[in-house]
């Protein structure tokens, strides 16, 4: 028993790592540890409190009851297929010239990518886009949105917002190459003679007493 148990906890770490993009890899790995080692204490427990009133015998028999049960609900509710995604940083994005001298902690940012999408194409179009905006989560984006224009209708607008520009850059570093094949499938979709056009802009707020900035004057706030 404590031989199968090293080998299946050895497994699921390895599992783990393997399906987890490497910059969020230690959060996941602290979650499942969290999980299995508290989920063992706590079964333990049970376990005690139902052999204490009952015997060891009845709470065997009930731990392996509750060992079928599982056996049972995994046949029924099957975890999704797996596949095999390359996780490894795709380190392809790299950093804008911008007119504004911006800070690291300057923000919200708010950036709007256009997409010019053939009718013909839009299910495909919405269904790669369902991903993309999954991963655009995954990676901090809040807000994510999907727009498309009432009066051109070819058009679609992919808007998101970052709390800050150092967290803008980041969400971009941590895209994989699994990620780059959807990007891949976006822009192939895409009909504009030029590629997808992307607006970055930082929200200034309108209240009286605003101060103005000019172009490379510094924005800390």
């Amino acid at each position: 028993g404590g031989a199968c148990w090293v080998i299946a906890l050895s497994h699921f770490n390895v599992t783990v790592q393997m399906s987890t993009p490497r910059w969020v890899v230690g959060r996941v790995l602290s979650i499942y540890q969290t999980a299995t080692f508290g989920g063992i204490a706590l079964g333990s427990w049970i376990w005690g409190v139902v052999a204490d009133a009952h015997g060891a015998e009845a709470a065997l028999i009930a731990a392996a009851v509750a060992m079928l049960a599982g056996a049972a609900i995994g046949f029924i509710l099957p975890l999704p297929k797996q596949t095999v995604l390359n996780l490894d940083p795709l380190n392809r994005f790299k950093e804008p010239t911008l007119s504004l001298d911006l800070k690291p902690r300057s923000g919200p940012i708010a950036v709007m990518i256009e997409y010019i999408i053939r009718e013909d194409d839009v299910p495909e179009f919405l269904a790669t886009m369902a991903e993309r905006g999954r991963i655009r989560r995954r990676d901090g984006a809040r807000n994510w949105t999907l727009a498309r224009d009432l009066e051109n209708p070819g058009i679609w607008i992919e808007h998101y917002h970052t709390p800050t520009w150092v967290e803008y850059i980041r969400h971009n570093r941590r895209a994989t190459h699994a990620d780059a094949v959807v990007g891949e499938r976006i822009r192939a979709l895409h009909s504009g003679d030029n590629p997808p056009r992307v607006r970055r802009m930082i929200e200034r707020p309108t209240t009286a007493g605003t101060t103005l900035v000019s172009p490379k004057g510094p924005i800390d706030h």
